[in-house]
């Protein structure tokens, strides 16, 4: 899944400042030597990827891993820009399937990644990652984790409320009102970052859509379904339906991510609708906070719940890289079992490879029940023929909060541009 992307692409020299003016790590000395002992890095895993370079760094002395984090709207606005000037970092983040400028189909059709195929981990991937982690048979991206997008709970606030998470549709209309009656509404909603607007929208369409028809995709891919057409209206109308019922705090095109994790890890909403990766910076805001992942219920039936789960962001290396052995080090040392259950565990995720040895977190219990009953659905965009349907639904989603569009233009628009192919 794309986190998520804008049309407009910024110049390199200002992509090139931005990176300078977001970087960690340690400087680049001066000459060839130094620079043979320097990685580049772009990530969009904030919070995380700063764990994970120390202990790089710490296996590797003498090694300075120069690094980058930004949001991932931002993120995807200057990777291309930087790939097609040559001022791309060694290795960056890469998103799985063909979603958003920063995905694995569009990065890779024109050549702009290293092929990893012949990484010893690359052979080891289950056929589900396997499939949103390669082009053309070929693989190009390290996925470390596995994600997944469902209503996330402060369970301390939920105790502090006297409310308990809903367990089907009805329930959650009245637990949103009943939260907003006690001037803490359910969920925080973030979507002055466009990529936020997807997330209740794909945890309702899991359910709406594919509960019923898990050929969905292919369907679509055969020109026998439609958004316009389909459950999708219903999951729009859902999501609809919660603004009303008062599920949001008030301004929500004026809320950014950051933002809303600051509501929900204070306990001044109830929680959020996001993916797990966000677990782990609750916790950072809230190291005593309890929080718990759980479906997002879409219909008075909970036994036919789906989740939305799949393959999250890993890594890509420049097929240009300036330092292509120090940039395959640090992919190999991300997909060892100790960068792997470093990443997950600061993400707060579930590893892409069996066998780590990983403890799973209890706050992905539910979760990793669903994944393992095979209760859940990839992130949607992941399937889609372009990235910019995509980009068409986030800005529609906005221009829905906003009054200036609604959901039946927005699913045509989209209908127009997955038919448009690739």
């Amino acid at each position: 899944m794309k986190r998520s992307k804008l049309a407009a692409l910024i110049a390199a020299t200002v992509s090139a400042t931005l990176m300078a003016a977001c970087s960690g790590g340690t400087n680049a000395a001066s000459g060839d030597k130094a620079q043979d002992n320097t990685l580049t890095l772009a990530s969009v895993d904030q919070g995380s990827i700063e764990e994970v370079v120390k202990a790089f760094e710490a296996k590797n002395p003498g090694v300075k891993v120069n690094f980058t984090t930004s949001g991932a709207d931002q993120y995807q606005q200057q990777i291309r820009t930087q790939l097609s000037s040559g001022t791309a970092p060694d290795v960056m983040s890469v998103w799985p399937g063909n979603g958003n400028p920063g995905a694995t189909y569009v990065l890779s059709k024109p050549g702009y990644l290293l092929d990893l195929s012949d990484q010893a981990w690359a052979a080891k991937y289950p056929d589900a990652v396997k499939s949103v982690a390669q082009y053309d048979g070929k693989t190009y991206n390290a996925i470390f984790g596995l994600n997944g997008i469902g209503a996330v709970y402060n369970e301390d606030a939920l105790t502090k409320a006297g409310l308990t998470a809903p367990e089907t549709w009805t329930q959650m209309i009245d637990f949103c009102r009943a939260a907003a009656g006690k001037g803490t509404p359910a969920f925080a909603l973030g979507i002055q970052d466009n990529w936020v607007t997807q997330l209740v929208l794909y945890a309702l369409v899991a359910t709406t859509v594919y509960a019923d028809d898990r050929d969905f995709d292919k369907k679509m891919q055969g020109g026998q379904a439609t958004f316009a057409n389909s459950p999708w209206t219903t999951a729009m109308a859902k999501y609809q339906d919660m603004d009303k019922a008062g599920c949001f705090q008030k301004n929500p095109l004026g809320t950014s991510y950051e933002a809303s994790q600051q509501l929900a890890a204070t306990g001044k909403t109830l929680g959020l609708v996001q993916g797990n990766w966000v677990i782990a910076l609750l916790k950072k805001q809230n190291p005593n906070g309890k929080f718990t992942i759980k479906p997002l219920p879409a219909t008075d039936n909970p036994a036919s719940f789906v989740m939305p789960a799949a393959a999250g962001a890993g890594y890509g290396v420049n097929a240009k890289a300036k330092n292509k052995e120090l940039a395959l080090k640090f992919v190999n040392f991300v997909m060892s079992p100790e960068g792997m259950n470093l990443y997950v565990k600061q993400q707060g995720g579930v590893p892409a490879l069996a066998d780590t040895g990983y403890d799973l977190d209890p706050s992905l219990t539910e979760l990793a029940d669903f994944i393992n009953k095979n209760r859940t659905v990839p992130f949607m965009d992941q399937l889609w023929p372009n990235a910019k349907v995509q980009q068409t639904m986030l800005s529609g989603l906005q221009e829905i909060f906003s009054k200036q569009s609604t959901p039946d233009k927005v699913l045509a628009a989209m209908d127009t541009d997955y038919q448009a192919g690739s």
